[in-house]
């Protein structure tokens, strides 16, 4: 008999994910940080506010109640943005068994300590973010409204525990959802969350008009800090060149669907950053990760222009087109 996947978090990735592992007949279990729309997503499962047009599967258990969320669960897959994680995960904390796995999908580096999802989950339940709980990864370009209409979309589930990213891989993979293997969880992390600083950026140039040949050298620059940063933290340079890197920030940077460069694209358009906020649907997740980059960046000596240049735009009132003439004034140099 198959035992009931968790699914942590209501959004469009917690549904998606939902509905993937019930289309390969696991039980589900959805737990909703928020009583009131736990019932509201039982009843009429409907998922407007995260996927227009989408209905969460009738076989799907809804709940909002943290004490029977992980009771008799193979998995946990954590849905819940990186800046709220710790504060929902230190609700589950005293519910959660002492050798559950955990499956992150969310993309960011929490403020001020600078983790990892997996990271501030293990430091939440275990007290440490280097536990030896088995954790896991699952990144890639995957728009979660092209996934819901089932639309071809192949990622990778990254883990230091082999059988964990195998039965990942196994739970998750459809006909038109293609789950691949990685070992390497530091870099699949860092790159799922500095993409969407980049995809700021990208949104930005599109707020500007600044046309195709800008928005390919900064995806192609911005991979570059990205891998340098990734790297500089024990990440392989094989995972940057692949779906959790170069993949998932194409997608990023070109999707009309993608939050951080919709928010961009406001910015870019003469938006503040809170009118920006206001015209994108969920959590604008590159925003926040932004600070967390520069600090990274800076801890560890890595130049990351492109991330200072976005960092510039949102927190100290630089105007893009300013920003943007910096980046090209900057010294000539051989590519790297």
């Amino acid at each position: 008999m198959k035992r009931t996947i968790a699914i942590i978090g209501d959004g469009a990735m917690a549904i998606t994910s939902a509905t993937l592992l019930v289309e390969n007949e696991h039980p589900v279990r959805l737990f909703s940080p928020f009583p009131a729309w736990a019932d509201q997503l039982s009843r009429n499962r409907e998922t407007e506010r995260s996927i227009p047009g989408h209905r969460l599967p009738e076989s799907v258990e809804v709940t909002g109640d943290e004490s029977e969320t992980l009771g008799d669960v193979e998995l946990a897959v954590t849905t819940i943005p990186v800046q709220l994680m710790r504060s929902i995960w230190e609700r589950l904390a005293p519910h959660c068994p002492g050798d559950l796995p955990i499956c992150s999908v969310a993309k960011g580096i929490e403020n001020k300590t600078l983790l990892s999802p997996t990271q501030v989950v293990r430091e939440v339940l275990d007290g440490t973010g280097d536990s030896t709980r088995p954790v896991a990864m699952l990144s890639g370009p995957c728009i979660a409204p092209e996934v819901a209409r089932k639309l071809p979309a192949t990622v990778t589930v990254a883990s230091q525990t082999s059988t964990l990213a195998q039965r990942v891989q196994e739970l998750f993979t459809r006909p038109y959802f293609r789950v691949y293997t990685n070992p390497d969880l530091v870099g699949t992390e860092l790159a799922a969350g500095t993409k969407n600083v980049v995809a700021i950026a990208a949104g930005i140039l599109d707020g500007l008009s600044a046309g195709d040949n800008a928005k390919a050298a900064l995806i192609t620059r911005g991979l570059s800090e990205i891998t340098r940063l990734g790297l500089s933290l024990g990440g392989c340079a094989e995972t940057f060149a692949g779906l959790a890197g170069v993949g998932d920030l194409v997608t990023t940077c070109i999707s009309p669907l993608g939050r951080n460069r919709t928010f961009g694209e406001a910015i870019g358009r003469g938006d503040s950053v809170e009118e920006a906020q206001a015209k994108v649907r969920g959590v604008v997740e590159g925003l926040a990760t932004t600070l967390s980059v520069v600090e990274l960046a800076r801890r560890h000596n890595v130049a990351m222009p492109i991330t200072e240049a976005v960092h510039d735009v949102l927190f100290k009132g630089k105007a893009p087109r300013d920003a943007i003439a910096e980046l090209m004034s900057r010294p000539l140099k051989a590519e790297a």
